[in-house]
């Protein structure tokens, strides 16, 4: 990659997280961090607003504009792709958002791009979420983006039923199977719920605040998992399906 090249993406990077370390720049330009340091210290003299310093995180001034983007033929189709595959595993407001926004961004592409990324044979065939799965799940990601409790009418996978009021923190997707991170006032501790097997939501006027000891990266070290965030609020992945709450 020529240099001009890197330090473009070096900002676009940057521009599109919160918080950005050298350590991860580094991995994704593939460069040593002391490469990452001397590029955005030639940034930061050459007027570009990057705030932050070595070991810390770098992130971008308010107010700092580039000019639009025009997608490679790659990432034009892993666009298409990834929309395809949000028709069946998304909630149905996401799914709608994806294919709106490709169909923004298409008409735009260059026609190479835009002709390979519509001719790509990967394809979601609609045997994904049942519907009222995926009305479900987005009523769960909505309430943990307003941070609104939730109550729950639950069957374990011993058939046990229970009624929870839960804190949702985070829905994450195992293949073929959502789940619900959250605090369970009834317990006290972190659970995890499967949503398939949720026989009610009600979405509770209550919100919630971030407690120490009560959040998603709470739940991430207690558990010594790693959650890829790409805005950098949490930084952890999970490495296998959570266990659904008993």
């Amino acid at each position: 990659m020529r240099r001009a090249d890197r330090l473009f993406h070096l900002v676009q990077l940057i521009r599109g997280r919160r918080l950005t370390t050298a350590a991860w720049l580094a991995q994704r330009l593939q460069v040593s961090e002391r490469t990452v340091y001397r590029d955005v210290a030639d940034l930061q003299h050459q007027g570009v607003p990057i705030d932050g310093e070595a070991g810390v995180g770098y992130r971008l001034g308010a107010g700092f504009e580039l000019p639009p983007l025009m997608f490679t033929q790659d990432e034009a189709k892993a666009l298409v792709a990834s929309v395809r595959l949000a028709q069946s595993w998304l909630d149905p407001a996401l799914a709608q958002a994806a294919q709106e926004a490709l169909g923004k961004i298409l008409p735009v592409l260059p026609a190479g791009a835009r002709a390979a990324a519509q001719a790509l044979a990967v394809y979601a065939p609609p045997v994904g979420l049942p519907a009222d799965v995926q009305r479900t799940l987005q009523e769960l990601r909505e309430a943990v983006q307003e941070r609104c409790k939730v109550r729950v009418q639950y069957t374990d996978l011993g058939e046990r039923a229970s009624e929870r009021t839960l804190r949702p923190l985070g829905c994450f997707y195992w293949g073929k199977v959502w789940t619900l991170a959250a605090w369970c006032e009834q317990r006290n501790d972190f659970r995890s719920f499967r949503i398939d097997r949720m026989q009610s939501v009600q979405v509770l006027q209550e919100r919630f605040r971030d407690e120490p000891g009560r959040t998603l990266a709470d739940l991430a070290r207690l558990k010594g998992v790693r959650l890829q965030d790409e805005g950098g609020a949490v930084q952890a992945m999970a490495t296998g399906p959570a266990r659904a709450s008993r």
